[in-house]
């Protein structure tokens, strides 16, 4: 139970069956890190055991609360993750949508930071593909959220990587954690997109001092809705369940419906 009051573990089970049991389910899911809470085996683990639930591919990055070791341990026949000290980071290419899985952890801190080696295996990354729709996932945001207590522990080389999304028109997204809350914003000629937390959400304070706090307010997770002509469209899901669906009639004499 995190902070004596959260059961992340029924709440990431109640967003896989929300996912598994969509009319059209998604084709891959993407995990923006903080997987667990201490990075320990046990706790990585269970994780594997929730995420046999979903029937469709799964991709993750660490985030500050992760231990590659131990993440690499358990998830050792994970074709995606690199085998190896050093960041987890990849590219997937056999999708329409072109991934590349950035890791932005520093070992032992809360913020994130990319220098200059991955930086510079993002832009060899980019290069290879300019013409093919990419969307990168990663845990920190780069780019400034108005939470001043999460931005302060936020990906420090924001612009820098930013300078760089921004010479690659073919990203479509980049795609974050850590906030615990749905924040997207236009950035370096791309969306920056924060997915809501699986479990509890931060409280939404802006441009203030106040410590991070959490609320019970509804989990969830974000869609992504790709299509060649039109191009990406994200979607806010709710994790719970809740009645309907229920079809729409208006009645003929609905106002709406008379001539003035």
């Amino acid at each position: 139970m995190a902070y004596g009051r959260v059961d992340t573990g029924a709440l990431l089970q109640q967003a896989i069956a929300k996912i598994a049991g969509m009319e059209r389910p998604p084709e891959l899911v993407l995990l923006t890190g903080d997987l667990t809470d201490c990075g320990l085996i046990d706790e990585y683990r269970h994780l594997r055991e929730l995420l046999a639930g979903l029937d469709v591919p799964v991709y993750m990055v660490p985030g500050n609360h992760d231990r590659r070791e131990n993440l690499r341990n358990v998830f050792a026949d994970d074709p995606a993750i690199p085998k190896g000290p050093g960041p987890i980071q990849y590219v997937v290419d056999s999708f329409d949508v072109r991934l590349i899985a950035l890791d932005t952890v520093v070992e032992g801190e809360g913020y994130g930071a990319l220098g200059p080696q991955r930086l510079q295996w993002l832009a060899e990354r980019l290069a290879e593909a300019p013409a093919r729709p990419t969307v990168i996932f990663m845990h920190h945001p780069p780019f400034c959220t108005g939470m001043s207590a999460m931005d302060r522990i936020g990906c420090r080389d924001g612009d820098a990587l930013g300078t760089l999304i921004q010479r690659h028109p073919q990203v479509q997204r980049v795609l974050c954690g850590h906030v615990h809350r749905p924040i997207q914003m236009p950035w370096c000629g791309t969306l920056g997109c924060v997915a809501p937390s699986t479990a509890h959400q931060l409280i939404l304070e802006l441009d203030t001092d106040q410590p991070e706090r959490f609320c019970l307010e509804p989990p969830g997770f974000l869609l992504h809705w790709w299509d060649a002509r039109h191009g990406m469209a994200t979607h806010t899901c709710v994790s719970a369940s809740f009645p309907g669906p229920y079809d729409i009639e208006l009645d003929p004499d609905y106002p709406a419906y008379q001539a003035s």
